[in-house]
């Protein structure tokens, strides 16, 4: 009821106003924890303890301003980014449009961050373990960088100290030839240079787009199973455009929410397929309710990230998913997270 009245409100501005201020809003206000905890939600992925499987995706908190205040939300896992080495102001507003009969928003926001240098001074001063879960941070190359490969390199080198994982980021639509890198050749040295970057056993994670053909998906499997990427998260924003009826549908850029459910719940099952199940999978796109993350997870994720639908239902949809899946669970004899993973492949 608090947010259907605050969301009319929150509403009134253009989206991207309202997202600044609904960051401001965690910075300033008390956040009491209203996470949902069951034992049967926790697992281990990639080496890490996930308290529970529900994590937010990047694009929220870009600059690792509250990730502290989103874990008390109830979320496993929270991922900042993406941030670039340099800042750099994004694209020319506007550009980031709710779609509110679709479920829908569309965003060409192009990695507008602060860099790497802001954020890392937040989070040196992150008092880890305070709340529970997990914070990942996402990282991406500057729009005009002369070796976007080199970014990324310099993205692990700078921030790995901070993160509980890091993902590699080649799947935004809205920095051009960004996702050229998910070319089995430029994948390739992307990720030996990466991973040869690092200096502490951090995991990294890979984030791919879901307009994929099937060759590009065997290509991306193998050589991140190569490179020891320790999970793929499938996927970000699409550049189809199945039918819309906002008057945002002809905007430019990637879309989420509702629409995209289908098409990253199929490219899930392509990875899952690709990979044999060996290695993990975090599934992104349209996920709004414990039964979508529960349909996910059956069809071979480990572990869901959600955000487009936090803008129409509010900031207690990650406590609501957690009870619902552990309800799910239970009904149909799973003792965990971990036992229910891919039984539908």
């Amino acid at each position: 009821m608090f947010y259907a009245l605050a969301r009319r409100f929150m509403f009134l501005a253009d989206a991207e106003s309202a997202h600044n201020l609904s960051i401001g809003a965690l910075k300033l206000a008390p956040i009491p924890a209203i996470g949902f905890t069951d034992n049967c939600l926790s697992q281990n992925v990639a080496g890490l303890r996930f308290p529970n499987p529900v994590g937010l995706a990047p694009g929220y908190d870009k600059n690792a301003e509250v990730p502290l205040e989103i874990l008390r939300l109830g979320f496993g896992f929270t991922e900042v980014g993406t941030l670039t080495p340099l800042p750099q102001a994004g694209n020319p507003k506007p550009r980031l449009f709710r779609l509110e009969e679709d479920g829908a928003v569309i965003n060409r926001m192009g990695f507008n961050n602060e860099g790497h240098a802001a954020a890392a001074e937040r989070l040196r001063y992150l008092v880890r373990g305070s709340v529970g879960g997990l914070v990942g941070i996402n990282i991406g190359a500057n729009k005009d960088s002369k070796d976007r490969i080199a970014d990324y390199v310099t993205g692990v080198r700078n921030m790995e100290v901070y993160a509980d994982y890091l993902t590699i980021n080649i799947s935004s639509p809205n920095t051009p030839g960004l996702r050229a890198l998910q070319d089995k050749s430029a994948l390739n040295d992307l990720l030996t240079r990466s991973m040869a970057a690092r200096t502490m056993d951090t995991p990294v994670f890979l984030k791919v787009a879901p307009d994929l053909e099937s060759a590009d998906i065997d290509d991306i499997v193998e050589v991140s199973m190569q490179r020891g990427i320790a999970a793929l998260i499938v996927s970000n924003t699409t550049i189809s455009r199945p039918p819309l009826k906002s008057r945002h549908a002809g905007e430019s850029g990637g879309l989420s929410g509702a629409p995209l459910r289908d098409l990253a719940h199929q490219r899930l099952i392509d990875f899952r397929k690709a990979s044999g199940g060996n290695i993990p999978l975090i599934g992104v796109g349209g996920i709004a309710s414990a039964g979508d993350a529960y349909a996910r997870i059956r069809a071979g994720a480990s572990l869901v990230q959600i955000y487009s639908a936090l803008v129409y239902q509010g900031p207690g949809l990650a406590r609501h998913i957690n009870k619902g899946l552990a309800h799910l669970l239970k009904r149909d004899g799973f003792a965990c997270i971990a036992d229910a993973v891919g039984v539908d492949g």
